[in-house]
């Protein structure tokens, strides 16, 4: 029989992610706030994290997969309230279409050919375009989407996707936004999207009529040091690790993978997390633990399922529980990870609780 408390958590704090939202819904002005919930809602959760923004005001949802969105299905007991609608960012496989056709979600069709498929399948009903500017990933080019390759297709929402928002003078995003207007007065849609959670920070002129964040949701700030985001972006997860074992490793003696870390005579607590967890071996030497906030340096490298800290002069027992600084842009500092990789990495052996 499994033990009701596994030894690592995630503490994902409602209200916070509730904030982030609206705090990127004022940033948003005119333009409605959506919310790319894809990744499992950046590894925190998915349903859990719908349930709280469409609480808070949030009506549109951006997945990656038709997997993705099925597993959604659990938000309202096999559907979704009215009034709320979930796009498929990576499109229309020929794999997908039963899938596709059986949901209500929207697919962003992102090539001639996925076009074509839609168009053969169910032209009348509701659709999303991506259109390449300039990242040349997924979507259109513009010629294409103002060939008339799109005429007589119910389009929802054209968008696009910056490349370099999370860096506020990359020339690159004033040339998106203008070919991006461009095609709003060509393409006819109902709705235009452009701004993910940088874009949302670069200002208006790039929110249209919808922006759909992610990172800035979950805590991430896309431009770090930046006072106005630093401020209005809260963090959401918390991550705790129980002490397995303490012990006094004397001086001359390593600890770790690799021996690495030579050990001047410290006391040592060896924690319940490590890379199979997401907390990876950029973290070896860098990272901090928290005991009643005071720092506690991981000494060694990051192992598979376990690290050490030293906690010289920190009141720590085995079985107690010890925080990780998971601050997403210092913890990215530290470890040399994207705050994407430190949020979407995390894995499934945490027991997720939502305050």
């Amino acid at each position: 029989m499994l033990p009701d408390v596994l030894p690592l958590r995630l503490t994902i704090d409602r209200a916070a992610l509730a904030d982030n939202w609206r705090w990127l819904a004022t940033m948003s002005g005119r333009a409605a706030c959506g919310a790319a919930v894809k990744a499992d809602g950046y590894g925190l959760g998915a349903v859990e994290a719908v349930r709280v923004l469409a609480e808070a005001g949030c009506r549109d949802f951006f997945v990656a997969s038709w997997a993705e969105a099925a597993a959604l299905d659990a938000v309202a007991d096999g559907g979704w309230p009215e009034g709320l609608s979930l796009s498929v960012l990576h499109g229309l496989r020929a794999e997908d279409m039963p899938a596709a056709l059986a949901s209500w979600a929207r697919p962003v069709l992102n090539s001639v050919e996925q076009v074509a498929r839609w168009r053969s399948a169910a032209p009348e009903r509701p659709c999303d375009v991506m259109v390449d500017t300039g990242m040349n990933r997924l979507g259109l080019t513009p010629e294409q989407a103002r060939s008339g390759l799109l005429d007589g297709l119910a389009v929802d929402t054209l968008l696009s996707h910056l490349a370099c928002a999370d860096e506020p003078n990359h020339a690159l995003n004033e040339r998106q936004l203008f070919a991006f207007r461009t095609l709003k007065g060509l393409v006819p849609a109902r709705r235009y999207s452009l701004a993910n959670s940088a874009g949302v920070c670069l200002g208006q002129r790039f929110a249209f009529g919808l922006t759909r964040p992610g990172l800035a949701l979950y805590g991430g700030v896309p431009v770090p040091g930046d006072a106005v985001q630093e401020a209005g972006i809260r963090s959401v997860a918390r991550i705790e690790a129980q002490v397995l074992q303490l012990r006094d490793v004397p001086a001359g003696l390593s600890i770790g993978y690799g021996a690495t870390h030579v050990s001047p005579g410290e006391r040592i607590a060896i924690l319940n997390i490590g890379y199979a967890d997401g907390y990876l071996r950029g973290f070896s030497g860098t990272g901090i633990a928290l005991a009643d906030g005071k720092p506690l340096p991981v000494v060694g490298r990051v192992s598979m399922d376990l690290i050490a800290v030293r906690v010289d002069g920190a009141d720590v027992a085995e079985g107690d529980w010890i925080g990780i600084d998971y601050r997403l842009p210092e913890a990215a500092r530290r470890s040399g990870l994207s705050q994407y990789e430190l949020l979407t990495g995390l894995g499934h052996r945490y027991q997720r609780l939502w305050t």
